[in-house]
């Protein structure tokens, strides 16, 4: 199947790198995204995410002419779902007496909707929305059916997961395998000829449900790991131990690898994805569900370990470096650190923080311009996000720019030196 055009919905993490790569491979795109502002900076040559390379392939895109932007759809030959999928605010599920989010489909209902004007004989839609599974035949495909034309007998759909890396998309785009699945076997060669266009890496046909199966699968049992090693570090405390030497040990044997503990899960998939297992099955996840427990808890861990060397929180002034949900990376959505800023300004205390890949931070945190402002006056600091910047900071340094004498290191960041320069390190999972 040829590809002269592409109408990409959705131009966030995933939708305008996308898009971006289409375009500089030569294909004609319109890449579409309801919020005016995000079309007007891309029009006015500006990028509202923060992701390397991305702003060249952005300009590359556009001055080519190969890629314009809009808030509205147009005709093409392929329409890519690209939009959020996030939590509903206040609404939870219920099994067995434990609660569990759900997801909001909103936003891929809409754009499926927006679609339909569009859509015409031949054309292959693709959702790579991370979703609940069977979203692709039971939610998309009888919103896009609403034209007149039968997905599978009209027009081709399949579901696509995005399955990149943060700091890496624009190079992981391209090399990654990619999975396709279809709601008929054309479908997904019609998907495969697409992707095709720019990706390296092996594409692998299926049925779409697989497809979104695969992704959260992916996901979930990252989330599950990660859990165990928050447990461990628990577990540490208790008993006296260092998790971090302990982990470094564990890892020696040939079939063990343990992965870091820190002070939660954050970003828009291993955070979230879980979820749409245990709402779409709860009675067939309880080990997810509580892998999820797990690390939802890790930031009220991480508060109370603050409040136990510090006594009470209220009017203590405290640094809080770092607000992304993985270290160098601008990405705050469901950040455990932010939770962490969240928790400890409820409890009283006033907390400055600095993320120097988004100095504005988040609504509701005070954010400081600089690592100098928002160490000046604090009582104590603690480290939630391992950037480069931060590992690589001189202990002397920064007793130069600080009365605080208390750090807590929640990431496995900072080593001996900066007990050397006459701090005091209170490390998570160390209970030495």
């Amino acid at each position: 199947m040829k590809f002269q055009k592409i109408c990409v919905i959705g131009l966030g993490y995933i939708g305008l790198p996308t898009a971006s790569t289409f375009a500089t491979h030569g294909v004609r795109v319109v890449g579409m995204d309801i919020n005016p502002k995000i079309i007007e900076t891309l029009q006015n040559g500006g990028l509202h995410i923060h992701e390397p390379g991305l702003h060249e392939t952005v300009t590359e895109a556009l001055h080519s002419g190969n890629l314009t932007v809009s808030t509205q759809p147009e005709e093409a030959d392929a329409f890519l779902i690209a939009v959020p999928t996030p939590f509903l605010d206040e609404q939870y599920g219920e099994f067995n007496g434990a609660q569990y989010k759900l997801a909001d489909m909103r936003a891929v209902t809409s754009a499926a909707e927006a679609i339909v004007p569009y859509l015409r004989k031949g054309n292959l839609v693709v959702l790579e929305s991370t979703s609940p599974p069977r979203t692709t035949v039971d939610l998309v495909q009888p919103i896009l059916e609403k034209s007149g034309l039968k997905a599978g007998t009209d027009f081709h759909l399949c579901y696509s997961p995005e399955r990149v890396l943060p700091g890496q998309i624009l190079c992981e785009l391209i090399e990654n395998a990619r999975v396709i699945g279809g709601v008929t076997p054309e479908s997904a060669q019609a998907g495969a000829d697409m992707y095709a266009i720019f990706v390296k890496g092996d594409i692998i046909q299926t049925d779409a449900t697989t497809a979104e199966m695969v992704k959260l699968m992916e996901n979930t049992y990252r989330d599950v790991n990660i859990a165990i090693a928050n447990e461990f570090s628990r577990l540490a405390e208790k008993f006296g131990v260092d998790v971090w030497e302990a982990i470094r040990l564990a890892n020696r044997h040939p079939r063990v690898k343990i992965l870091n503990p820190g002070p939660g899960v954050g970003g828009h998939c291993i955070s979230v994805d879980p979820w749409f297992f245990v709402e779409a099955a709860p009675e067939l996840t309880p080990l997810i569900l509580n892998a999820r427990q797990v690390n939802d808890g890790q930031p009220h861990f991480v508060v109370n370990k603050v409040q136990a060397a510090l006594g009470s929180l209220k009017g203590r002034r405290i640094a809080a470096l770092g607000l992304a949900f993985k270290p160098d990376v601008d990405d705050l959505r469901e950040s455990p650190a932010a939770e962490v800023v969240h928790l400890l300004t409820g409890a009283g205390a006033e907390v400055r923080a600095f993320e120097p890949f988004k100095p504005e931070g988040l609504p509701g945190i005070q954010c400081m311009p600089t690592l100098e402002a928002a160490l000046d006056g604090a009582e104590a600091v603690i480290l939630l996000v391992r950037h480069s910047e931060f590992v690589k900071l001189n202990p002397s340094h920064v007793l130069e720019l600080t009365p605080a004498r208390t750090v807590f290191d929640t990431v496995g960041a900072w080593d001996g030196a900066w007990e050397q320069a006459g701090f005091n390190v209170i490390r998570l999972g160390v209970g030495k």
